[in-house]
């Protein structure tokens, strides 16, 4: 086992600045270079993380035989062309989700990372939480019985991103980002689920998408804003298993109650946390749990617990070879999946296959 994995990273823009943040809190990743077409931020960047060498050319970073592993921190429709000159480089791939901006794209990605035989990842930042864990705790227990149905939601009051005052135009222009809610927030929320109930094959897809709340004029003039701001979608799955989900960037209401799974012997909601069951005939049980002292125990007690603390966290111990990778990129696969199948339905007006999206998927990825 390396005593350093020694990475290099491509785009330092928003997203990119947070995954440096993110990487100096762990002691076995190494920072040796960044690369962005940008070469002024670029270069202020890299200086304030102690980062040695800069390139305007991601190119130029992947030729360098002493990096083990690359982050892609680029915008979606990057993510494809980026990703697969990676892996086909000999590096092993983190890239932020969503996977890509299409189903095809996507599983481009994962295809060249099984043909390579290198490791590749998938920001999942909800796979990490205290409440997932406990919900997987429970679930691998058995304490939920035979799974059969589960809801994914995600909620801002206002979130939308540029019109709302934050971020960047690019979120929001199909050209850039693909899509809106579903892959900005929706990513996390809909994996987490798929990961809960053991990531079945899809089905069939329904789906209805909105952009109906008011925003500023102005700045939705400036920005090109073209995607959604709220998805819905009812997913048929595997296993007799079905999947209700909403996820609204913007939305006249209170926020929503967390996902939730359910089983024959038991439920789990996700936030607030808590368990439902009966423990007998007559007598039902709404159950609460402490999460701090959940993490506590499980640091104390399990080997490699801080490999779950974040998704660079389990990244890089995943390549130290201390434990075996959470499949995020079947996950983030499988998401895509069902992302494109609600843009599908709502485009056609019916439900729609998984086996249609696969067909008519279309690449998105922008040359680079």
């Amino acid at each position: 086992m390396a005593d350093k994995v020694r990475i290099g990273v491509i785009g330092v823009g928003q997203i990119g600045k947070h995954h440096l943040d993110n990487y100096r809190k762990i002691d076995q990743a190494q920072i040796v270079a960044v690369a962005d077409v940008n070469e002024m931020e670029a270069e202020r960047v890299a200086a304030a993380h102690g980062i040695p060498d800069v390139y305007t050319r991601f190119a130029d970073l992947l030729r360098r035989d002493d990096i083990d592993a690359v982050d892609v921190a680029l915008h979606n429709n990057l993510h494809m062309p980026v990703t697969v000159a990676s892996l086909e480089a000999g590096k092993h791939v983190y890239c932020e989700k969503p996977m890509a901006g299409s189903y095809r794209d996507a599983e481009t990605m994962f295809n060249t990372a099984q043909a390579t035989g290198k490791k590749l990842s998938i920001q999942l930042t909800s796979l990490f939480s205290d409440e997932t864990k406990a919900a997987r705790a429970l679930i691998d227990a058995g304490k939920l019985g035979n799974i059969y149905f589960a809801r994914s939601t995600g909620y801002r009051r206002r979130g939308r991103p540029y019109v709302d005052g934050y971020g960047s135009q690019f979120f929001v222009q199909k050209e850039h980002a693909s899509g809106g809610a579903l892959y900005d927030m929706g990513v996390y929320h809909i994996a987490r689920m798929l990961y809960l109930l053991g990531n079945p094959d899809v089905l069939t897809i329904t789906g209805k998408t909105y952009q109906e709340t008011e925003m500023d004029g102005r700045r939705r003039a400036i920005s090109g804003y073209n995607v959604e701001e709220l998805g819905a979608g009812f997913i048929r799955m595997a296993g007799n298993i079905a999947l209700d989900i909403i996820e609204a960037w913007a939305i006249h209401l209170d926020a929503f109650e967390g996902s939730y799974v359910v089983g024959s012997a038991g439920g789990v909601r996700l936030n607030p946390f808590g368990y439902f069951c009966n423990i007998a005939d007559d007598l039902a049980l709404s159950g609460s749990f402490d999460l701090e002292r959940f993490n506590y125990r499980t640091h104390q007690l399990r080997d490699n617990a801080d490999a779950y603390d974040s998704p660079q966290h389990h990244w890089v111990a995943a390549l130290q070879g201390r434990v075996e990778l959470l499949p995020t990129a079947a996950l983030a696969l499988n998401t895509m999946l069902i992302s494109e199948g609600i843009f599908l339905s709502e485009q056609v007006g019916r439900e729609v296959t998984a086996d249609e999206v696969r067909e008519m998927s279309k690449s998105t990825a922008m040359k680079v």
